[in-house]
C-alpha cells in the first residue's frame, strides 16, 4: 500500500463520530459542574476574606494592648488611641472597614464592616471585636441589627 493510496476498510466497517445530542450532553454537564465549582469558590473567598478580617481585628486589639501598657496616663486609658497604618489594613481595604471606638477609657470595640463585594457575606457583614476578646458579629435585616453566629471559629 503506497502512502498516496487511502486505507482500505473491512467490510461493515462504519466511521463513527460525536452526534450533535452527545456534544451538547457533554457542553451541559460541564456547564453544570462550572457553576457548581464557581458558587463553592465565590463562597470560600468570601470566607478567606473574612477569616482575615478577623486576623486584622486581633492584630489591631494587640496594638491597642500595647498602647494600654504604654500610655503614661493615670490610670491607664485607651483614650487618644488610634489605629496604625498596617499591612493588613491596606489589604482589606477594598473589602472591609475597620475602625476603633473607644466607649469609656478602660474599653473599646473594634469593628470590621464589609465593603464592596463582600457585602455577600449577608450573615457576617459586621464583625466585632472588644478589649476583653469578646468576639461579636451582627447583620442588618429590615433596618433591624440582627446578632449572627457562626461567623467566628
Amino acid at each position: 500500500m503506497s502512502p498516496s493510496q487511502p486505507a482500505r476498510r473491512a467490510p461493515g466497517y462504519r466511521i463513527r463520530g460525536l452526534t450533535l445530542i452527545e456534544i451538547m450532553v457533554v457542553v451541559a454537564i460541564i456547564g453544570i459542574l462550572a457553576s457548581i465549582a464557581l458558587s463553592m469558590y465565590q463562597d470560600n473567598v468570601l470566607k478567606s476574606r473574612r477569616r482575615t478580617a478577623q486576623s486584622c481585628l486581633a492584630e489591631q486589639a494587640q496594638f491597642m494592648e500595647r498602647y494600654y501598657t504604654t500610655n503614661t496616663g493615670n490610670p491607664l486609658s485607651y483614650t487618644g488611641a488610634s489605629l496604625p497604618t498596617s499591612a493588613c489594613l491596606t489589604d482589606l481595604a477594598s473589602y472591609y472597614s475597620i475602625s476603633l471606638t473607644t466607649q469609656q477609657a478602660q474599653a473599646f470595640t473594634l469593628t470590621a464592616t464589609a465593603l464592596g463585594s463582600q457585602t455577600g457575606d449577608t450573615t457576617c457583614t459586621n464583625l466585632t471585636l472588644d478589649q476583653s476578646a469578646t468576639r461579636g458579629s451582627y447583620y442588618y435585616l429590615a433596618n433591624v441589627q440582627t446578632t449572627s453566629s457562626g461567623c467566628w471559629p
